[in-house]
């Protein structure tokens, strides 16, 4: 319980913040936390298995962690013990696997991040919530398109300044992923990004399908 008056956070008060203290406790374990130098309070950590985000509990000394997707945030544990907590953030982002990062560290609870992801539900959640949402309407029948295919449907999908994204890990940003546009009705624009020389191409619909299919299977 906090006495009233009473700092729970000495380390931080003296580090000028959560930022500066989780680089200063990374440092001295030799961690490497991937944060971002601008960072300040706002604790977010791209990973490949989605966003990693801390922040502090009041009442009592917390640091909590979770994981973030479009659509989804996991609480994954939370713990008084900054050493501890940027060791985590260390092993998650060397992509130690979840059995392995629960035993190594007891205050993580990744039961039901787990379930979700071996069920395939953050993809499958997603498709739908795009689906039923209203201001994503004029996406829908391109939706329905790429969801209707058995290999499409396994990626997952987020809307990006109207144009339907799939990608092929749902945690990883940057794993890979294609943009296609409808401008018109049945005439489509696809974007591989990332690809060296990536521009729109216009992509006949007969061959919408396989083309995509063809993109994000490419190594």
């Amino acid at each position: 319980m906090n006495t009233l008056g009473e700092d729970l956070y000495p380390d931080v008060t003296a580090s000028g913040g959560l930022a500066s203290a989780m680089r200063e406790a990374a440092e001295l374990r030799g961690c490497d936390i991937g944060l971002a130098p601008w960072a300040t309070d706002a604790v977010s950590i791209q990973t490949a298995r989605g966003f990693l985000r801390v922040d502090t509990a009041t009442g009592e000394r917390l640091f909590r962690l979770r994981v973030h997707i479009p659509g989804f945030t996991w609480e994954i544990g939370s713990t008084g013990d900054l050493g501890l907590l940027v060791e985590a953030v260390a092993a998650w982002r060397e992509g130690v696997p979840l059995e392995e990062l629960a035993e190594r560290f007891e205050f993580m609870d990744l039961d039901e991040f787990t379930r979700a992801l071996e069920s395939g539900e953050p993809t499958s959640s997603q498709w739908s919530d795009l689906l039923s949402s209203d201001f994503h309407r004029r996406q829908w029948n391109l939706l329905r398109r790429l969801r209707a295919d058995e290999v499409l449907r396994d990626m997952f999908p987020t809307i990006t300044h109207g144009a339907v994204r799939l990608r092929v890990e749902a945690l990883d940003g940057t794993s890979r992923q294609v943009l296609v546009y409808e401008p018109d009705e049945e005439r489509y624009e696809v974007i591989r990004p990332g690809a060296p020389g990536a521009d729109w191409v216009e992509v006949p619909t007969d061959d919408l399908i396989a083309y995509l299919r063809a993109a994000l299977n490419e190594e």
